[in-house]
């Protein structure tokens, strides 16, 4: 007989099985060991007054109970023309969603519910997705066609999302290769999530239609680094036109991974580039998990690998008064069912990511798809001692379980528990398959939990309502004309200019480097003090202060242009940019008032330099000179702040102290 090992020594020692190291430790070689790959479906919100098929303004937002009506809809699958049903329509379909939409009369029209025909496409989203195209070195294509793409999530009220394929086979560059980008479309965005509990999915419309462009790497990502690396050149990339949108949920990536045995699972709505190289190293390490797991069970069933469960209902008269959720659950009217697991002991508590483990992998599909809320299930597994001994014996006898089979106890609703068993059967079923198609949610831990079945992969068809619209050689002749200069361009400038490192994010992330080249250019400013003053001065403004409003950048442009003009030392420019920040509309000359600017003579200054030596010496604080340098130009600062330069002040009053 097989001796089994504790749920708590199960979970240690599978992760070890698994070869499980933490991000920090892992090293390129491993992953290409894996045989890690991954491809980023980057999507990015354009900057434009109109949403891409109706009139409706684009970037105005409404909160999650400022709306005018609701109108409510339910998923029901057709047959496709090839007789199939669709994965996802009919895993939505079970969920028996009611899907609300919150909408504005100013924000929304009868085109986004599909009682009026599609408008004109967006030409100025066109002409932005263009340029984008051109940056990605694609081929941009003689003729846009508008095709219909499968949306069965409910984001989307029409159920399909119109878009259109604007540049195919481009590539960037990231270090050491470059990466394949296999197309870039136009398409119109989808609802934000209000809110998703048991059988009610909430959505607001504001966001709807928004245009917005896709651009898809291939698989070539070979490590979680080469992924981040990727992420963010395009999106430095689409910012550098000027014309997309910034912000919470402007851009957003969807990551593919897969490792050699397992398949393309599919990370949603990553809205962080940073959180890239952490959910795909976990990822890859979950599939070598489920790759384990497959393994171990066909050691087991050699001969008939089906699912085999045994479920009894627990009645009132079964349940003690120490198991509070099972007495919380019967007081609700729910039913309570034991599903026995045969041959499944030591599955259940298997590692599968950091504190996640295969019976997790069950429970977030429950949660999805039979719509329980938590809590709604235990097990036999659980870890640091969860299942008291009672429970775990009752249930056992009353499912009959052997000593190599494992139980799991489930609680909701009784019209959900019939879904609630289909899904566990099925989920433990694809165990023996190893990694099961999905789509997976983001967690802020850098783990996913399963949001949803794949598509399959006939979601286009065209759309009948839109007419091809021709692109002309002149047209992207004029866009290719104007375009800005590549990203990596832009860095070897920097390079060259020897600006920290550490301000290329923020510098790329705002698009500031136009400003930057022009301090450099126009006003002659060393590139170094031009890169730290945006990069590190600016940047710690945006995170320590909320300006009264709206501040742009081009207003640095005018505040050095004063201080050139006033004829001021360049020290001034730092306390002026803090109020500046804060109070972006207050004219220049107030901004000198309220930082204590006081116009004085160089020779005023210096000549105060040996009074304050003496009075240093008289007060006797220190004899280190290095202290009287300090003091005295602590007592000259704001008194040589825009006239006269800082080191040339330390020299002279270091030349007074050693005199």
């Amino acid at each position: 007989m097989k001796e089994f090992r504790s749920p708590d020594e199960n979970f240690a020692q599978s992760m070890k099985d698994v070869g499980f190291v933490p991000k920090a430790m892992a090293s390129d070689e491993l992953y290409r060991s894996m045989g890690f790959k991954c491809g980023l479906e980057v999507h990015q919100q354009l900057e434009t007054k109109k949403k891409l098929f109706c009139h409706c303004p684009s970037g105005r937002y409404q909160g999650a109970d400022e709306f005018d009506a609701e109108i409510v809809r339910h998923m029901r699958p057709t047959l496709s023309e090839l007789g199939e049903y669709d994965g996802t329509a009919l895993m939505e379909f079970k969920t028996r969603k009611n899907i609300f939409y919150r909408l504005r009369n100013d924000t929304a029209c009868t085109y986004e519910f599909d009682d009026t025909p599609p408008f004109l496409l967006n030409r100025e989203a066109l002409k932005i997705s263009m340029e984008i195209a051109l940056l990605l070195k694609t081929s941009v294509v003689g003729e846009v066609h508008i095709t219909r793409k499968q949306y069965l999530d409910g984001s989307i009220p029409t159920g399909f999302q119109r878009t259109a394929i604007i540049g195919i086979n481009g590539h960037i560059p990231i270090r050491n290769k470059e990466v394949e980008i296999i197309q870039i479309s136009l398409e119109e965005d989808s609802c934000r999530e209000v809110s998703d509990i048991r059988h009610d999915r909430v959505y607001r419309t504001d966001r709807l239609g928004m245009p917005l462009i896709e651009a898809v790497t291939g698989p070539d990502l070979a490590t979680p680094g080469e992924a981040h690396e990727a992420g963010q050149y395009i999106r430095f990339l689409t910012r550098s036109t000027g014309k997309v949108r910034t912000g919470i949920g402007a851009a957003r990536q969807d990551v593919n991974v897969s490792i050699n045995g397992g398949r393309r699972v599919e990370i949603k709505g990553v809205s962080r580039i940073s959180e890239i190289p952490k959910l795909t190293h976990n990822e890859a390490f979950r599939q070598q998990a489920l790759l384990h797991i497959r393994d171990e069970l066909a050691g087991r069933f050699k001969k008939n690998r089906n699912v085999n469960i045994q479920s009894v209902d627990l009645t009132a008269s079964l349940i003690r008064d120490d198991w509070i959720p099972l007495k919380n659950a019967l007081e609700r009217g729910f039913r309570i069912v034991a599903v026995r697991l045969k041959g499944f002991r030591s599955i259940l508590s298997h590692f599968t990511g950091p504190g996640r483990m295969f019976a997790d992998e069950i429970e977030e599909r429950l949660k999805v798809i039979a719509c329980l809320e938590s809590p709604f299930m235990t097990h036999s597994e659980k870890l640091n001692a969860g299942v008291p001994e009672s429970l775990d014996s009752a249930v056992r006898s009353l499912t009959r379980c052997e000593k190599a089979d494992a139980w799991i106890l489930i609680w909701g609703p009784k019209e959900d528990i019939p879904t609630a068993m289909e899904t566990i059967q099925e989920r433990c079923q694809l165990a023996f398959e190893g990694v099961p198609d999905e789509t997976r949610k983001a967690m802020p831990d850098g783990t996913t939990i399963f949001e949803r079945v794949l598509p399959g992969p006939n979601r286009m068809y065209p759309d009948t309502d839109s007419a091809p619209i021709a692109v002309s050689d002149s047209e992207i002749d004029m866009l290719r004309s104007s375009l800005p200069e590549d990203v990596s361009v832009r860095v070897q400038k920097l390079d060259g200019w020897h600006v920290p490192q550490d301000t290329y994010g923020y510098i790329f992330r705002r698009n500031l480097f136009p400003l930057l080249e022009t301090l450099v250019e126009k006003f002659h400013v060393d590139p170094v003090l031009a890169g730290v003053f945006l990069g590190h001065r600016l940047k710690y403004l945006e995170g320590h202060f909320t300006p009264s409003a709206p501040f742009h950048h081009e207003r640095i442009l005018d505040l050095f242009q004063y201080v050139k003009d006033k004829g001021m030392n360049a020290n001034i420019l730092p306390p002026m940019l803090r109020e500046l920040y804060q109070h972006p509309n207050m004219d220049f000359d107030s901004i000198l008032s309220a930082v204590g600017y006081q116009k004085t003579k160089p020779e005023n200054i210096y000549s105060q330099i040996p009074i304050l030596v003496k009075k240093f010496q008289e007060i006797r604080v220190s004899d280190q000179p290095a202290a009287c340098i300090a003091w005295v130009m602590g007592q000259l600062h704001q008194l040589s702040l825009g006239n006269i330069d800082l080191a040339d002040l330390r020299h002279r009053v270091s030349e007074a102290v050693y005199a």
